[in-house]
């Protein structure tokens, strides 16, 4: 009964978490601020809001936990920052759908990573699985230099290698806890933005979707996330991010009309499928 109530708990956060990020892109989308605008705002407010929830949760024990995380963790901020600004540059580049099949191959770079620096070799169903994404994502990539999305689409590639850089970095640590790292990513990532931004005035509904996409967006989801692994494997959690890849797309296609390319489509399928089977029978096995 208390492994159903465990499944059942890390499910519904990892589910809630992820239906709060679908409107994400959509909110990038309908936001008229400028690029290092929106990267200030999408650090400086999570920041602000998980690092409350942090020092009430971890009391006199924050700055310990904060040192606690060693050069593991100094990797895992930049990586973390790096991923933050390329998600954003490449959604302003490209189409959504494009951004987020590029983000759903995380999952595979993070095996062929774990492979090369954890010797954590990966097996066959790994490896064919690794091959399909990666000859569909030359697929998508191939279609966006026709179109012209070429730059966008190879953001979304680099923030799909950071995520799985992260993926690796947090399990050769798994005596550590990297939330503060994660949490400093995005200060480094306000910080950063700082320096480049014109106005921070936000105007028209600005107002009312940079706020909203910070925190119900960004700053829930990421606090979410991070408690639904305690409840259910961390494989588990990233077959709901699948749902993002779908959802996103389509938010953005009903509102404001952005429609991918069919070969977009066909090789987002192809990747998203192949993802799905191959987490499905890594959980089955496991």
């Amino acid at each position: 009964m208390k492994n159903l109530t465990n499944q059942y708990k890390g499910s519904l956060l990892a589910f809630i978490a992820v239906m709060l990020i679908t409107p994400d892109t959509l909110l990038i989308r309908l936001s008229n601020i400028e690029t290092w605008g929106m990267l200030f705002y999408r650090g400086a407010i999570p920041f602000v809001i998980v690092l409350i929830g942090l020092l009430i949760f971890y009391n006199k024990n924050f700055l310990n936990a904060l040192f606690n995380v060693g050069y593991t963790g100094i990797f895992y901020t930049i990586s973390f920052a790096i991923c933050n600004i390329t998600f954003l540059v490449s959604i302003q580049n490209t189409n959504v759908a494009n951004t987020l099949i590029m983000v759903a191959t995380a999952p595979m770079l993070s095996a062929i990573l774990g492979g090369i620096f954890l010797k954590e070799v990966p097996d066959r169903k790994t490896w064919i699985a690794i091959i399909i994404t990666f000859l569909s994502a030359l697929y998508i990539f191939y279609d966006s230099i026709q179109l012209g999305n070429f730059f966008g689409d190879f953001m979304g590639l680099i923030t799909a290698t950071g995520l799985a850089v992260n993926a690796v970095l947090v399990r050769s640590a798994k005596d550590r806890d990297l939330l503060p790292a994660a949490v400093s990513g995005k200060l480094c990532v306000a910080i950063f933005a700082f320096f480049f931004v014109d106005s921070f005035d936000l105007v028209g509904n600005d107002i009312i979707y940079v706020p909203l996409m910070c925190v119900l967006c960004v700053a829930i989801p990421f606090v979410l996330v991070t408690i639904a692994p305690r409840f259910i494997p961390a494989a588990e959690v990233n077959l709901f991010f699948l749902l993002e890849t779908i959802i996103g797309p389509i938010w953005v296609w009903m509102i404001i009309k952005e429609q991918p390319s069919l070969e977009t489509i066909q090789g987002g399928i192809v990747i998203i499928l192949t993802i799905a089977i191959h987490s499905f029978l890594k959980l089955k096995k496991s």
